[in-house]
């Protein structure tokens, strides 16, 4: 099957940050806010940082992980925290779980807490994310593959990381090919990593993908 009666719709989104109030001068205070900050904090320092870094991910793929090595200057719960794929986790909660796990392994094994000297404290952020149809469409790959690469990539963030906040074991463009019996582009599409590089380089992956299937 080469196109499909029913067309893959293109979603874009735009996120809401709302200043939670909550902010840490050191790392027990990270903890400790961590523990009680609702989960919407938990998505926009871990799973959003994607979408507010489109084009180049940093080398601590998180705010936790960015604000421990940078603003606090402890690199090694910087590198902990920034080795951690919040996708390797069915929910939030469970990543939380982790996070608060390594942090309390750290402070455990340290004389003094860290804290902030010169820096900025870190401050948590709530996350709302709004869905903007863009009334665009494909019926087959040629046509996914083409739109794919003029969409915005705030429309690779909605179909690939969101779709498994929507409870998807897959991306959406995995599971729409599947319909089209590209089994094998589909396949290729669900293997991909997203943590460690930017939403522009997924898009340029994906697109080579469905082009490649397409020759």
């Amino acid at each position: 099957m080469n196109s499909s009666e029913h067309p893959f719709r293109f979603v874009d989104c735009v996120e809401l940050a709302e200043v939670s109030g909550r902010k840490a001068w050191d790392e027990q205070e990270l903890l400790d806010q961590i523990e009680e900050c609702p989960l919407e904090s938990i998505y926009f320092h871990a799973y959003s940082y994607f979408l507010r870094h489109k084009y180049l991910i940093g080398p601590y793929p998180n705010d936790f992980a960015t604000w421990a090595a940078i603003e606090v200057r402890d690199r090694v719960l910087g590198e902990r925290l920034g080795i951690l794929d919040p996708y390797d986790f069915d929910d939030l909660e469970s990543f939380r779980g982790e996070i608060i796990k390594i942090i309390d392994d750290h402070l455990s094994k340290l004389r003094e807490v860290p804290r902030v000297s010169f820096g900025e404290p870190f401050y948590f952020i709530r996350s709302n994310i709004i869905e903007v149809p863009t009334g665009l469409e494909a019926s087959s790959l040629a046509d996914l593959a083409q739109m794919l690469s003029r969409v915005d990539v705030g429309v690779i963030y909605y179909h690939f990381f969101e779709a498994r906040r929507r409870g998807r074991k897959q991306s959406d463009f995995a599971i729409w090919l599947e319909t089209l019996n590209r089994h094998e582009t589909a396949h290729r599409i669900a293997a991909l990593h997203p943590y460690m590089q930017s939403l522009e380089g997924l898009r340029s992956q994906i697109v080579e993908i469905c082009r490649e299937a397409n020759v």
